[in-house]
């Protein structure tokens, strides 16, 4: 049995001599080419971790550009219902200034009211110009003029009211500005 042993012990000193012989025998040129195969598989990691996180910046910037779209599709619809409020707006004024407030006079207000109402529901709302600072960004001037007891820049009559889209200007409050007398 000690001779088996033996010869177990013997043999696996043979297999590992052969395998320590493998070890030695790669030439250097063999482990450049190695090296070479791990340098490039390198490379190619970093280029699919980059092309992922660029795919992943390209979703995000879609998911983004879609939110923005669906935020704001009533802008069109929105510019067209506009001259229609203006035109309403103006027949309550006329009405108000022929003295009148007969049914036809409540009902066109009734209708101005909706669809105000209907705007804001879409996230559309006029702009409060009257008074206020005059702001480019909000407010268009159409002219100026002298207001003696109002502080120069401040809107004093709206001819025409702005909206806001959310966050961003439907169409600007066209405005009469104060200046110095």
């Amino acid at each position: 049995m000690a001779k088996q042993e033996s010869n177990a012990s013997t043999e696996a000193a043979l297999q590992g001599e052969a395998q320590a012989d493998i070890h030695v025998t790669i030439s250097n040129e063999e482990l450049e080419g190695l090296r070479k195969l791990a340098g490039e598989r390198d490379e190619f990691k970093d280029l699919a971790q980059r092309i992922r996180a660029e795919f992943e910046n390209y979703q995000k910037r879609n998911r983004q550009e879609r939110e923005q779209e669906r935020k704001y599709w009533h802008r069109p619809l929105a510019l067209d219902l506009l001259p229609v409020l203006d035109n309403l707006q103006r027949a309550i004024a006329a009405g108000k200034e022929a003295g009148e407030s007969s049914p036809l006079v409540q009902g066109v207000a009734m209708v101005e009211s909706q669809l105000l109402e209907a705007l804001k529901r879409h996230g559309i709302t006029p702009i409060d110009a009257a008074g206020k600072p005059f702001d480019p960004n909000l407010h268009q001037a159409v002219m100026q003029k002298a207001a003696p007891h109002v502080e120069p820049n401040t809107v004093v009559q709206v001819l025409e009211t702005g909206f806001m889209h959310h966050d961003r200007v439907l169409r600007p409050a066209k405005v009469i500005v104060s200046c110095k007398p």
